[in-house]
C-alpha cells in the first residue's frame, strides 16, 4: 500500500518482514514503541518500512534482556542504548558472579557429597558479605584473646587477616572458606585455641613486661631452623644430639625457660590444630599453604619429654 509514493505496511505484512507475531507488533504500538503513520479506510493499521528497522531492534534489545519499559524508553527516545547498556551490564555482572558462586558452592557439594543441611549452611555461608564473613572472624578472636595478656601481633594478626572471597571463587576457596567458617564456630575449636593463647600469656609473664610482639613468630623461625633441621636430618628426639638441640633453642641459663612449661604449650598448639586455620586462609587467597610445620613441633615435644 502507498501513501503518496510512500510505501506503507499492514500490520499482517510487517509481521511477515519482521518474523514478529501480529500480537507482538501490536503491543509495542500501543505502548507506543513503534508509531503508526496511518490507517486504512477500514481503520487498520500502517506502518512506514521504517518500522521494520524499528521492530529489529526492538528484538534484538531484548534478546539482550531489556525489559519493556525500557525498551520503550530507548525507542521513545527518552533514553540511549548506551545508558541502558551500562545499566545492563552492572546487572549481568551481578548476575555471573552470582552464578560463579552457585557453581562453586555445588562443585563443593558433589566433591563433599553433603546432605540436605550441609548444603543450606555451605549456601548461606558462601553468600555473607564480606562484612560479615570479617566479622566472624572478630567476633573468634575476641572470644581466644578476651581478657588475655598474649602476643598483640599474634591478635591482630589472626582478627585482620580475612581474606575476601574473589569475584570468581573456585570451588577449593568456597571449600576452604566454609571450613573456615565452621572452624571458628566450633566451641570445641575455640576451647583449644583459648587454652594455646592462655599458654601465650603465660610465657610472656614469664619472660617479663619488656617481651617484644611477634615473639611467637622469632620461636616459630627458630623451630624450623633447628628442630626442623634436626628432625629432617634424622636425629631421633631421644638422642644426646637432640639434648643439644633443646639447648640451642631455648638456652641452659637462669633467664631460659622452664622446659616443662615450654612442652606444655607446644602440646597446647598442637591440640589447638591452629596450623588449620592459617592454611585455611591462604586458600582463601589463593595462595599455596606454607609447609606444615606440625612434624617439627612433634619432634620437639618428644625431645622435651625425652630431656625435660
Amino acid at each position: 500500500m502507498n501513501d503518496e509514493g510512500r510505501e506503507l505496511l499492514t500490520i499482517g505484512q510487517l509481521s511477515h518482514r519482521t518474523g514478529l507475531s501480529v500480537r507482538t507488533i501490536r503491543y509495542w504500538s500501543d505502548i507506543g514503541a513503534l508509531p503508526l503513520d496511518g490507517r486504512t479506510s477500514a481503520g487498520f493499521r500502517l506502518y512506514g518500512t521504517e518500522s521494520v528497522a524499528r521492530l529489529q531492534l526492538v528484538r534484538t534489545l531484548r534478546e539482550l534482556g531489556l525489559g519493556h519499559a525500557e525498551v520503550r524508553r530507548v525507542m521513545q527516545r527518552e533514553t540511549t542504548v548506551a545508558a541502558v547498556a551500562a545499566v545492563h551490564v552492572r546487572a549481568l555482572d551481578a548476575q555471573i558472579r552470582a552464578l560463579r558462586l552457585s557453581r562453586a558452592v555445588l562443585s563443593t557439594v558433589a566433591r563433599r557429597q553433603s546432605g540436605t543441611e550441609e548444603i543450606e549452611l555451605m549456601n548461606k555461608l558462601a553468600r555473607l558479605s564480606a562484612q560479615e564473613r570479617s566479622a566472624i572472624i572478630e567476633d573468634f578472636a575476641d572470644e581466644v584473646f578476651s581478657g588475655l595478656d598474649a602476643d598483640p601481633q599474634l591478635y591482630e594478626r589472626m582478627r585482620s587477616t580475612m581474606p575476601g572471597l574473589p569475584d570468581d571463587p573456585t570451588s577449593e576457596q568456597v571449600d576452604a572458606w566454609v571450613e573456615l567458617a565452621e572452624l571458628v564456630t566450633d566451641p570445641d575449636f575455640r576451647r583449644r585455641m583459648r587454652r594455646m593463647m592462655e599458654h601465650n600469656a603465660t610465657g610472656r609473664a614469664q619472660t617479663g613486661p619488656g617481651q617484644q610482639p611477634g615473639a611467637f613468630m622469632f620461636f616459630a623461625r627458630k623451630v624450623a631452623l633447628l628442630a626442623g633441621a634436626a628432625r629432617e636430618r634424622g636425629v631421633a628426639p631421644q638422642s644426646a644430639e637432640a639434648a643439644g638441640v633443646l639447648d640451642e633453642l631455648l638456652g641452659t641459663g637462669a633467664g631460659a625457660p622452664r622446659r616443662a612449661e615450654v612442652l606444655e604449650r607446644i602440646e597446647a598448639g598442637l591440640d589447638a590444630q591452629a596450623e588449620r586455620y592459617w592454611q585455611l586462609l591462604a586458600l582463601i587467597r589463593g595462595e599455596q599453604p606454607r609447609p606444615t610445620t606440625t612434624p617439627d613441633y612433634q619432634w620437639l615435644a618428644q625431645a622435651l619429654r625425652a630431656h625435660g
